[in-house]
C-alpha cells in the first residue's frame, strides 16, 4: 500500500517543478512560438496574464490543487486494487 501523504507530495512537488519550467521555457521563447505557448497558458490556467506574478502564484496553486486531488485519486485506485476479500 502506498502512503497517501508522501506520494501526494512527490506528485504536487513534480508538477510545480514542470510549471516553473515552462515558465521559464516560455520567456526564452519568441515569434508564433511564445504567442501559442502564452495562448496555452491562459487555456490551462484561467484568468492568467503573462508576467504578472499575481498570474503566477496563481497558476501556482491552481495546478498544486490539481495534481493533489489526481494524486490522492491515483493512490486510491491503486491501494484499493490491492485489497482483498
Amino acid at each position: 500500500m502506498r502512503s497517501y501523504k508522501s506520494y501526494i507530495f512527490k506528485f504536487v512537488l513534480g508538477t510545480e517543478i514542470f510549471y516553473f519550467l515552462c515558465l521559464v521555457y516560455g520567456k526564452f521563447l519568441s515569434g508564433s512560438a511564445a504567442e501559442l505557448h502564452r495562448e496555452l497558458f491562459a487555456v490551462a490556467v484561467p484568468g492568467f496574464v503573462w508576467g504578472s506574478a499575481g498570474s503566477i502564484v496563481w497558476g501556482a496553486v491552481l495546478w498544486a490543487i490539481f495534481a493533489g486531488f489526481f494524486a490522492w485519486f491515483i493512490n486510491w485506485m491503486h491501494n484499493s486494487s490491492l485489497i482483498r476479500k
